[in-house]
């Protein structure tokens, strides 16, 4: 389904690496078309291509053919610096290791991408969004102080408070137990619905899954819609 003016875009995407067995195809002519606001899960085995897909999508990575857009922009015309400026404007992360920088407290690693981008007003901006997932009282905390979750939590505060276009995530649940997941799940859908963020979640769980608007599957390379 082509759906018009969509905040991301994929054409006939492949992604191909080198190996000692020869050429091999991670992503195969994809298309993807992804409206704003909408949430979609990308689910799939194992090695099938979900986590590269994600990281074409978002800039993070080339592909070998074929074109993307983000928020209007075509990333594939873009070098490196190009694409870390649309990353920087347009785009928020959840990963599944939290990614904190262990020297900075939980507020300052939510002001980062906000001091990256030169924006007024970072630490009260972080403020407000640690306030939202609840932690007002452990901002001045190190992630080696915070629980597996409330770094998670501080990861989505993170992600959210330059309101991007598209919000990336990649198995965010999968360093966490299955209540503390829950929770998690829970916050980031809550956050996406108020801040109406279009929302991409690479996952494995279908309870995940389920919550999204759209899910498509990737095998061998290949989504299957």
């Amino acid at each position: 389904m082509v759906i018009a003016d969509p905040v991301l875009k994929a054409e006939k995407v492949t992604k191909q690496v080198s190996s000692p067995e020869g050429t091999l195809t991670i992503v195969n002519e994809v298309d993807l078309h992804i409206s704003s606001a909408e949430t979609v899960a990308i689910i799939g085995a194992s090695g099938a291509g979900k986590s590269t897909l994600l990281a074409l999508l978002a800039g993070l990575d080339e592909p070998s053919s074929g074109r993307i857009w983000l928020n209007g922009q075509e990333l594939t015309m873009l070098d490196e610096d190009g694409r870390a400026a649309v990353r920087a404007n347009h785009v928020g992360f959840v990963f599944q290791s939290f990614h904190l920088v262990p020297s900075l407290t939980a507020i300052e690693n939510v002001m980062l991408p906000l001091e990256l981008a030169g924006r007024r007003n970072a630490r009260e901006a972080a403020a407000g969004v640690l306030e939202q997932v609840n932690l007002s009282a452990r901002r001045e905390h190190y992630p080696r102080q915070l629980s597996g979750g409330e770094q998670q939590r501080v990861a989505i505060a993170r992600a959210f408070v330059t309101q991007p276009a598209v919000l990336f995530a990649d198995e965010p649940t999968g360093n966490l137990d299955a209540a503390t997941g829950e929770r998690i799940i829970q916050l980031l859908f809550e956050l996406n619905r108020a801040s109406q963020t279009t929302l991409v979640v690479v996952t494995h769980d279908t309870a995940i899954a389920q919550r999204c608007s759209r899910t498509v599957r990737i095998e061998a390379g290949r989504l299957i819609v």
